[in-house]
């Protein structure tokens, strides 16, 4: 299971910096939920990450830890190319059948 959960973080954020709004569609589950946004489903995180690639083109997260245990895994992250800031980031998330089903976390951007 680790390596499974692993594998799932890494394609997240391999997408993510490649831009690949669509790869959400393979990396999370179909009933997936969000709680820093309230949402459901791939669609959404593939909006959002259109969204923040559309305000900050330049963006990218680099993971400084991850720690897996079981099905779940908590990254830390750091972020670059957001202008005048170097925010962080700390997900949790869990997975299922390979794919991430929900996802909690907080961001210093903006802060």
């Amino acid at each position: 299971m680790t390596d499974e959960v692993r594998a799932a973080a890494e394609a997240m954020y391999t997408a993510f910096n490649a831009h690949d709004h669509e790869a959400a569609h393979d990396i999370f589950t179909a009933d997936f939920y969000s709680h820093p946004l309230g949402t459901t489903g791939p669609g959404s995180i593939a909006l959002r990450w259109k969204q923040m690639h559309e305000t900050f083109p330049e963006l990218r997260v680099t993971v400084e830890d991850m720690v897996v245990e079981g099905d779940t895994a908590a990254v830390r992250t750091s972020l670059r190319g957001v202008p005048g800031q170097a925010p962080t980031m700390m997900e949790i998330f869990r997975v299922r059948d390979g794919r991430i089903a929900e996802l909690w976390g907080l961001s210093s951007m903006g802060r």
